[in-house]
């Protein structure tokens, strides 16, 4: 789960990350009282919007009086953001984080992530902060300095001290660094965090360490236990599709393809979208409907599939252990029944219950084309979206 940089930073003050003040703002007329109250004589108007790249899209502009506040709010509230993370189709910004000016000395990268492949939480930094990190691994890997995390005993400070000389913080703002970088840590920890990122940090003219920017991801996972980071949810954020699969406990990532794929277990619905892409076809979403989806669970992810206009064909691939056939069957037939099931579907079953599952489809009155395998499967679905 995503949440906004002026959410984050309210997370991050919680455990003593030093974060510039500032205000939200859902108006024009919100966001220039938030400027009166800030006091100050520089304010950023920053458009709010889970994706990166704000800047360079237009979305960041720094005000140096109330009315260009009033001009700069206009000019970014209602418009679409289009960034190198929202897509072609980029995102309307819906409110905006009012927030004091910094003197900023120098920029730099902090982040946390979870390495998969040691297992641990890797804090990364870089003295090229600004600049997207994904940019620096790219053009200088050797300037990502990375620090392995035990999970028995955190983030040592011998670590975080190694970080901050590394990426040449002063050497007089070295020990805040520290801190920093251990209260950022901490709160990864203890909100589950998927990310925690921090681009820029800053040293500032009076001798701060303090995150400009802050982007938070969450543990989906871990949600039932942190009801306060769930109340920060933006569901505008997010696609209507994917928020009505998260009411049935499905597994569903929307994509920009037409083919819409219903597969039990995320491994055999990575293959699925694979092999679709191998015979020419695009996947239009990834859904996992899992091991013990019920009757009414798989309708309802079928009614989603249904439910995108770019879907053009449906191709339901399941491979029944725990997941018994004939309740997939089933699933799908009372959806087809219930919305008019017009557009073209391949159905490949096999596994539990799986004699079964045919029969229901069969008897179903379905206008629906068995596969015997899963590259039968995807060559037919491409075939007749083609």
């Amino acid at each position: 789960m995503n949440i906004h940089e002026y959410q984050g930073k309210e997370v991050l003050k919680q455990y003593g990350v030093a974060v510039p003040e500032g205000k939200v703002a859902f108006t024009v007329d919100e966001a220039v009282e938030a400027a009166k109250e800030l006091g100050t004589s520089v304010v950023v108007v920053k458009a709010q919007i889970h994706a990166g790249g704000r800047g360079k899209a237009g979305g960041v502009k720094v005000a140096k009086s109330l009315d260009e506040v009033r001009q700069y709010a206009s000019e970014i509230l209602g418009k679409t953001l289009v960034t190198h993370q929202t897509g072609p189709e980029g995102k309307e910004v819906k409110r905006l984080l009012i927030e004091q000016g910094c003197d900023i000395k120098k920029e730099y990268y902090v982040g946390v992530v979870v390495d998969r492949a040691t297992g641990r939480v890797v804090m990364m930094a870089s003295e090229e902060g600004g600049t997207e990190i994904e940019e620096v691994a790219e053009h200088s890997p050797e300037k990502i300095i990375k620090e392995v995390i035990d999970p028995a005993v955190g983030l040592l400070p011998f670590q975080a001290q190694r970080l901050a000389y590394a990426i040449n913080i002063p050497k007089e703002l070295v020990r805040k660094a520290v801190q920093f970088m251990t209260a950022l840590y901490a709160a990864f920890v203890d909100k589950d965090c998927s990310i925690a990122e921090i681009n820029p940090l800053v040293v500032t003219g009076d001798g701060n360490v303090m995150a400009l920017d802050a982007k938070l991801n969450f543990d989906s996972n871990a949600l039932f236990r942190h009801k306060d980071i769930l109340a920060l949810r933006d569901l505008e954020e997010e696609d209507a599709k994917e928020i009505e699969a998260s009411k049935y406990d499905l597994s569903y990532i929307a994509l920009d393809g037409n083919i819409g794929c219903m597969v039990n277990g995320a491994g055999l619905a990575m293959a699925t979208m694979d092999i679709i892409k191998h015979y020419g076809g695009d996947p239009a979403n990834f859904l996992d409907v899992g091991g013990g989806a019920t009757k009414e669970k798989v309708t309802e992810a079928f009614k989603i599939l249904l439910s995108d206009a770019n879907v053009k064909g449906i191709f339901v691939n399941i491979f029944g252990g725990i997941m018994r056939c004939d309740v997939i069957a089933e699933g799908v037939v009372a959806a087809a029944r219930e919305l008019g099931l017009e557009r073209p579907l391949v159905v490949r079953l096999e596994g539990t219950n799986v004699e079964l599952g045919k029969k229901i489809l069969n008897e179903s009155g379905l206008n629906l084309v068995a596969a015997d395998s899963m590259s039968d499967g995807a060559q037919k679905i491409v075939a007749l979206v083609k």
